[in-house]
């Protein structure tokens, strides 16, 4: 199969993914990560607990509502529940599109600065990406990663990124999977506002130049960017409102408006910042994308300390509270603190997934 047998479908899947009032559940996280997040809560990291745990999340009565798709990791996808059932049926049954991380991490980027990276797995991507479609999956996610510092990023790190989401892009089009192209600009640092705006509109720019080159269909894509905030370590942070207006002043110098859907990563925002931001952003409207999200940590956080192993209904409530405080921010209607929540902040400095 081609780009061309799949333009429909994928034209059809990114609208649904991108659809008012939903957003994204990320649950892509590497073994690695999720033994981290386990051992936060004092659960051993062993294959029938991470499956216990997304088993909990995928059935949470309503989660359709609010969700449209769910990134996965590989093991997730080709997992049955505890009941037998497949994980990807456990999504479906609820309209929820399973979506897979393709990407096979972050690799030292040789010439590049220090701490600078691209993003392997593009090797045997195409083949990969049927077997998963097969497999159930809808669309794919590929996150490559940029740190502002004092004279980086390099150039070079910036072209090596955008090639690799726009090859990565067009490689599972070519297989039926909508590709989330995630360019995220990391918190750390303390780089102001504006210097994060003008690094994000630079970058951004330049994948879509590489995604041109490439022929990549944007109406079978969406963007999942960071939001244009100040770097963790900013002297002069600033308000909801102005990371709000400048992030959107932002993404319309530099997003295409064919791509039908931008949803935010949460990038160790709180859980509560999370909503707020987005709300604002849909409050102020004027864009030609649909506003949304796809958070994992800004999700989960909550979630994850009330399940603590066992506990499914609490584990429950708190994922539900929080799809919905999304739903509601990406429509421009959330209440601050309407829905149980966290302030604590998620940033942690050199954070790897």
């Amino acid at each position: 199969m081609t780009l061309s047998y799949y333009k429909e479908i994928l034209e059809d899947n990114a609208k649904l993914l991108a659809s008012k009032g939903k957003g994204i559940l990320a649950v892509d996280e590497s073994t690695g990560t999720v033994g981290k997040r386990l051992a936060g809560i004092g659960v051993e990291n062993t294959e029938e607990n991470r499956k216990a745990y997304r088993g909990m999340l995928f059935t949470t009565e309503g989660l359709g509502q609010y969700i449209s798709g769910a990134i996965l990791f590989e093991e997730t996808l080709y997992q049955k529940h505890a009941d037998g059932e497949l994980m990807v049926d456990k999504l479906t049954n609820q309209g929820i599109l399973p979506g897979i991380k393709v990407d096979k991490g972050l690799k030292p980027l040789p010439g590049g600065l220090e701490h600078e990276t691209y993003c392997s797995g593009l090797d045997g991507l195409v083949e990969r990406a049927s077997d998963y479609y097969v497999q159930g999956a809808r669309f794919a996610k590929w996150r490559a990663v940029l740190q502002i510092t004092e004279d980086g990023p390099s150039q070079l790190a910036i072209l090596e990124n955008a090639w690799g989401l726009a090859r990565y892009a067009r490689s599972v089009q070519e297989s039926g999977l909508v590709p989330i192209i995630e360019p995220e600009i990391l918190m750390d640092g303390d780089h102001d506002i504006e210097r994060t705006s003008a690094i994000q509109q630079y970058v951004i720019n330049k994948v879509y130049e590489a995604c041109e080159e490439n022929g990549v269909f944007l109406e079978g894509t969406l963007l999942k960017p960071s939001m244009t905030v100040c770097g963790a370590d900013c002297s002069e942070q600033v308000d909801y409102k102005k990371v709000a207006k400048k992030t959107i002043e932002t993404l319309l110098s530099c997003v295409p408006p064919q791509v039908p859907g931008i949803n935010f990563l949460s990038g160790g925002l709180s859980e509560e910042a999370a909503s707020i931001y987005l709300n604002e952003m849909n409050v102020i409207g004027g864009v030609p994308w649909n506003l949304s999200f796809s958070y994992g940590r800004a999700l989960q956080h909550s979630c994850l300390k009330g399940w603590s192993g066992s506990n499914v209904e609490a584990g429950q409530a708190a994922l539900i509270a929080r799809a919905q405080a999304n739903s509601e921010a990406s429509r421009g209607v959330y209440v601050p603190n309407s829905q149980p929540s966290s302030d604590e902040k998620l940033f942690v400095a050199g954070y790897s997934y």
